[in-house]
């Protein structure tokens, strides 16, 4: 096993304190996955009638736990969340889809849960089988055990490579009523999502039924998970979802069904910043990275063609590896712009590193200053702007550097 990785020089100094849900208890233990002398399987216990919604990757190679929760979904109810690390049980053909069952089948002993209430969600190695039978009176000793305030443990056993728990919490007026939203997430690799993050859960004990909570949590991935990439690789095991237990009905909290209801307005801003909080930590936990990267695209045609053109440069290896070296190479820029597919007039196309303006109407701008640009390359956070100049889209991704240590860690992931 290759030595443990060094926390990230981005993490965050201190986890944020998590005001606990009533009714929502979390448990983590050691099944003996993958990892030894670490947990590796959580549970969260969810109250009887918690509404429930969810996104998963469109890889088309998903994992047997991510069939198994979208088949679970249209119900729109949850009792149970068991997800395991050390493990993504994806590629694993027919043994997969039993191991899946055989998890839901001792969950379900443990918890008095139906099968289409409980969630499951796997993370780590592909390709090899789940021995889902290591769960057997581990789950049943999680769900005795767990308690209100285990969240932060239930974040610390769904990490692979990460190098920090990653979670975060927002309390927002709803209706007259204080509502709380807890979120927790991990990834650290093979992050490029589509639909959602390698995994997250986020829970509130805001009352609102489980059509609303899907048109809100589609809606907002797209700003947050759905605009960040480590590496450009889409996991086979994406998974976000979203657990309201309605608790807060019992202080005042109106139930609500419709998305549209203007009293959702708040929520769904504090929804927004839960998620893109946890979506950043993900990429300051990107496997090797030392820099943070916002990418921001202005004056493409469309919002779309902005998007695009962000992500080919967020997902550029060159562009990356010249941040992780302090050079401010904006010709690895333009190349990324004009590779993306999009509308672009070369004569048009101006560039920024931070507050500096290194190009502008196809040329190096005529102020242009190496020195200072090359010292706000040292920093931590880099800031890249594109000027397209052809309409009104605009976007913005977030994505790290690119360093050696990257390559150490995939070269000996399976070692």
């Amino acid at each position: 096993m290759a030595p443990p990785v060094p926390v990230s020089p981005l993490a965050p100094t201190s986890l944020p304190d998590m005001p606990p849900i009533a009714g929502l208890r979390f448990a983590a233990g050691e099944a003996g996955i993958r990892y030894k002398g670490r947990t590796d399987v959580t549970v969260a216990v969810l109250p009887e009638g918690t509404a429930v919604a969810g996104v998963f990757t469109r890889s088309r190679c998903p994992s047997a736990p991510v069939d198994w929760c979208r088949a679970n979904l249209a119900g729109g109810r949850a009792r149970l969340l068991v997800v395991n690390s050390g493990n993504a049980n994806a590629f694993t053909g027919r043994t997969g889809v039993a191991s899946t069952k055989l998890t839901a089948d001792i969950a379900g002993r443990a918890s008095g849960a139906p099968d289409a209430e409980i969630f499951l969600a796997s993370t780590g190695v592909i390709g090899e089988p789940l021995d889902a039978s290591r769960f057997e009176g581990v789950l049943d000793r999680l769900v005795a055990d767990a308690r209100e305030d285990g969240i932060a443990g239930a974040a610390r056993a769904i990490m692979t490579t990460d190098t920090f728990p990653k979670l975060a919490t927002a309390t927002v007026d709803l209706g007259g009523t204080s509502v709380t939203i807890n979120g927790i997430a991990k990834g650290a690799g093979m992050i490029a999502p589509d639909m959602a993050t390698m995994l997250s859960f986020v829970f509130t004990d805001a009352p609102i039924a489980a059509p609303a909570l899907q048109a809100m949590l589609s809606r907002a991935v797209e700003g947050s998970f759905n605009a960040i990439t480590v590496d450009s690789d889409t996991s086979t095991s994406d998974t976000l979802m979203l657990f309201a237990t309605g608790g807060a009905a019992e202080r005042g909290a109106p139930a609500i069904a419709d998305a549209g209801d203007p009293r959702l307005a708040g929520f769904a801003a504090a929804l927004d910043r839960v998620l893109l909080d946890l979506a950043h930590q993900v990429v300051k936990d990107g496997e090797g990275a030392r820099k943070f990267v916002s990418v921001a695209v202005e004056g493409a045609e469309t919002d779309a063609a902005a998007k695009r053109i962000a992500l080919s440069i967020a997902n550029s290896p060159l562009v990356k590896t010249a941040v992780a070296g302090e050079d401010a190479n904006w010709g690895r820029v333009v190349m990324a712009v004009g590779k993306a597919g999009e509308a672009a007039d070369r004569d048009r196309l101006a560039i920024w590193f931070g507050p500096i303006r290194v190009a502008a109407d196809g040329l190096r701008d005529p102020a242009y200053d190496e020195s200072a640009t090359s010292a706000y390359m040292r920093g931590q956070d880099i800031d890249i702007r594109v000027e397209i100049g052809l309409g009104a889209g605009t976007a913005k991704v977030w994505t790290c550097d690119l360093t050696k240590l990257y390559v150490e860690i995939n070269g000996d992931y399976r070692s």
